[in-house]
């Protein structure tokens, strides 16, 4: 078992911390709480997050919210149809006076990415992420470079029956620690939002309220948040049972289950906890596993969030302790 690390002082720290980056994104996005604590979440467990939903919904605002509230470096990326795989990793440009060729770095080096629309690219210029998620690392030219960190893409996608899209295969998607769907705003959050509009663009008027190195320390105690065995058990009953469902041709990989527990982590960190319960890893295994899953097509009409949902029930949870 890994040393525990976390104390009480230090998780308590650290909410303090996440609760200024939450209020702060919150002031952009109106009444989507749960959608900003996953956003968190995935960022503090060093994971990926893909925001899938319609246009015009505020998922790349969101995207832009994080990337305003943290002193670090961002690039945003708007996929299109003819962008190339160098168009994010970069090109090694011939140099005449040193007779060398030199590396031009990509908008992939920054801490954090906005692929914007990734599924409006072809799967060719997808694929040039996978290495980069996964290992936090590109190669340019045979020359390998690592990758800044904390290191976080967070990619918005339209549905993929809307025109011009390309579905994103199940490599690429199961990189993605989670994903969520904005919706639409509540009447009172549109209001607010259309009032707000009226004199500014909320996002200018944001600031940082974390440093990279208070993120960077976020990070490492989410690592050391204590994680009970039992726990541990109930997150790997909970993969294994997606794995055996009669309705899911494809179950939730064991990456699913290690980025589960460490998005559990995270959530327990971001409410002051240094311990994991069991509520934390219900909270997350809807948006941690429901994008990986492939559903039978011959199924009762259930999606694979709602079938995770369905398990979810079926599986006793660890007692409180």
């Amino acid at each position: 078992m890994a040393e525990h690390l976390t104390t009480p002082e230090s998780a308590a720290a650290a909410a303090t911390i996440a609760r200024a980056i939450f209020t702060n994104i919150s002031r952009v996005i109106k009444g989507k709480p749960e959608a900003v604590e996953m956003l968190l979440v995935v960022v503090i467990a060093e994971g990926h997050l893909l925001l899938e939903d319609v246009p015009g919904v505020g998922k790349t605002m969101l995207a832009r919210s994080l990337a305003s509230s943290i002193s670090c470096s961002s690039n945003r990326l708007q996929f299109t149809p003819d962008l190339l795989p160098s168009d994010i990793s970069g090109v090694s440009v011939f140099n005449p006076a040193t007779r060398e060729f030199d590396i031009k770095p990509g908008p992939i080096f920054a801490n954090i990415v906005i692929a914007d629309e990734i599924n409006r690219a072809s799967p060719r210029t997808q694929s040039a992420l996978l290495e980069a998620m996964a290992e936090y690392q590109v190669t340019i030219d045979g020359a390998t470079m690592p990758l800044p960190r904390p290191f976080c893409v967070v990619a918005t996608q339209n549905p993929v029956d809307m025109e011009g899209t390309f579905a994103l295969p199940e490599a690429q998607r199961d990189r993605f620690m989670a994903e969520i769907s904005l919706g639409y705003p509540d009447e009172e959050a549109e209001l607010a939002l259309v009032q707000q509009r009226e004199f500014s663009d909320p996002i200018r008027g944001l600031t940082a309220v974390a440093t990279l190195e208070q993120v960077t320390g976020l990070i490492a105690l989410a690592h050391g948040v204590h994680t009970e065995p039992a726990i541990e058990r109930y997150a790997v009953a909970i993969a294994r049972a997606t794995r055996s469902h009669p309705q899911i041709r494809l179950g939730a990989s064991p990456r699913a289950t290690l980025q589960l527990v460490a998005a559990a982590k995270a959530r327990a960190l971001m409410a002051g906890r240094h311990y994991v319960i069991p509520d934390d890893i219900k909270f997350l295994a809807i948006p941690v596993l429901g994008h990986r899953l492939i559903v039978r097509s011959a199924s009762s009409g259930a999606s694979a969030r709602q079938l995770v949902a369905q398990i979810l029930d079926s599986i006793q949870a660890p007692q409180p302790f």
